[in-house]
């Protein structure tokens, strides 16, 4: 996916990633992720698709919808890479607000693109990261990517916005730097 922004304010586009370019250094003992290394290799084909003949589908067709929750249901139980849980990590990515304060962001998702879950249907649980921060994230930090940097759980859950397979609670929050192009 092309990475850029909008000249006129700088705000990402819906479906924009963080350009993976060199940045400083992760902390010590940290390990510093991209969002393929959160898929179990080999677990990105849909087995729900094989045998479909998508050209025969139409948007109505109650086969069409069929399929589409059945995609979903498998998006959302997606699979995890077991042996990052425990592993203290550091993923940039975009947040989707679940709890805020007076005082900021208590509460998040971390995804790999600006929009998901918002403007887009959710990615799959092993590409959304339940985030619990240490301290609330100011709420104009919302629309940027951030670093996340903690201790990674392979723990699976529901939320109102998507399902997620990972987690950190505890979580260092700062912001990734993003470049303004003109």
């Amino acid at each position: 996916m092309a990475t850029g922004v909008h000249a006129q304010d700088g705000v990402p586009r819906v479906g924009e990633r963080v350009t993976p370019e060199a940045q400083k250094p992760p902390p010590a003992g940290v390990a510093d992720l991209e969002w393929d290394d959160l898929m179990p290799k080999g677990s990105g084909a849909h087995d729900a698709l094989k045998g479909v003949d998508l050209a025969s589908l139409s948007d109505n067709d109650p086969r069409a919808n069929e399929l589409l929750e059945r995609l979903r249901a498998d998006a959302d139980k997606a699979p995890v890479v077991k042996t990052l849980d425990g592993k203290k990590v550091r993923l940039a990515g975009f947040t989707v607000t679940l709890e805020r304060n007076d005082k900021g962001i208590r509460e998040f998702l971390l995804v790999p693109y600006f929009g998901a879950c918002i403007h887009t249907p959710p990615p799959p649980a092993n590409q959304i990261v339940h985030v619990l921060p240490a301290t609330a994230v100011p709420p104009d930090q919302a629309i940027f990517p951030v670093w996340v940097t903690g201790t990674l759980r392979t723990v699976a859950a529901v939320t109102a916005e998507g399902a997620t397979g990972y987690r950190i609670d505890n979580a260092q929050v700062e912001p990734y730097p993003w470049k303004r192009r003109r």
